[in-house]
Parts: C-alpha cells; structure tokens; sequence
C-alpha cells in the first residue's frame, strides 16, 4: 500500500525544487530577525536535515510552516545558549592565587600534624574539643550531650588544648 506522492515531502525532486524556492528566503528571514553573529545558514542548512528527517510525517502544504518554525527554534536555541555563555564569562576564574608554592605546602603540612595531634587526643578529649571547635557547641550544650558537668567539659577542653599545643611545636 504505497502513498500518493503529494502526501509527504520525501520525493528527491519534490524535495530538491522546495529546496531551491526557499532555502535563500528562509535565509534572509532568519539573518533579518537575528544577524549574522549566529550564523543564519548553518540554521537554515539543519532545519532543511530536520524536514528531510521527518519527511514522512510532512505534507508539502505543511512543509513551508515546518521548515520556518524549525529554523526559528533552532536560532532561539542559539540565542539562549549564548545568553549561558555569556553569563558564565562574566564569573571570574581564579587563575591565581595569592599563595606561594612553600606557604600551601607548609598548610599541607600544618593540617597533617593537626590531624595526627587530634587523633593522639584521649577519646573524651577529642570528643568534647570537636563538639566545640568544629560544631560550635558551647560548653553547657557538651556538658548536657555527655551527661557531665560544664566543669568536666572545660577540663576535658584545656587539656586537650594543652596537649595540641605541644603536640604542633608551639603553634
């Protein structure tokens, strides 16, 4: 069961003289309403791949209708992807820092003995120094977590302050 040929725009010859009668008019359509920075004939050379490519489903009186509204989108498309790149050029990219190469290897090396300090810490002094110094918890808040007394948390604290102090040579 094959189909009359005007039912769809899939004929070469159909196709090539549809080509010709508008290829240039879309052209002009789409640099008259865009300009050339988005390059029109790129637009009009994909939007006539996208009817080839759904010629079965495209009436020659719809072809005209489909050919325009595809080249449309497709430079609307184009305008809203260079609207993304131009916002992403107005970020600043740290290509630099103010940092010398021997000041980040000797933080490399300062965190590496705090975390060596922090693990020779007894557990309950480790415990009660994060609580404070990482999460921010007061000294009452600790004292209610631990189930201790606010005087047990300070102790635990300072000596744990005391023995990163002499851990980290003097820091």
């Amino acid at each position: 069961m094959s189909q009359p040929l005007q039912d769809n725009i899939c004929e070469d010859k159909l196709y090539e003289r549809f080509y010709k009668k508008h290829a240039k008019n879309l052209h002009d359509f789409l640099y008259y309403k865009f300009g050339e920075h988005l390059n029109p004939q790129d637009k009009v050379q994909e939007a006539f791949i996208k009817l080839w490519q759904n010629c079965a489903k495209v009436t020659p009186n719809k072809a005209k209708s489909f050919l325009f509204t595809t080249a449309n989108n497709l430079m609307l498309n184009a305008v809203a992807h260079q609207k993304v790149v131009l916002k992403h050029r107005k970020i600043p990219v740290k290509h630099s820092t103010n940092e010398t190469p021997e000041f980040l290897m000797q933080e490399k090396e300062y965190h590496q003995k705090l975390q060596k300090a922090i693990s020779n810490l007894t557990e309950a002094q480790r415990i009660a120094f994060l609580l404070n110094r990482v999460e921010g918890k007061r000294f009452k808040e600790i004292a209610e977590l631990l189930d201790i007394s606010t005087k047990a948390v300070e102790k635990r604290i300072y000596g744990a302050l005391k023995k990163l102090r002499k851990d980290i040579d003097g820091l």
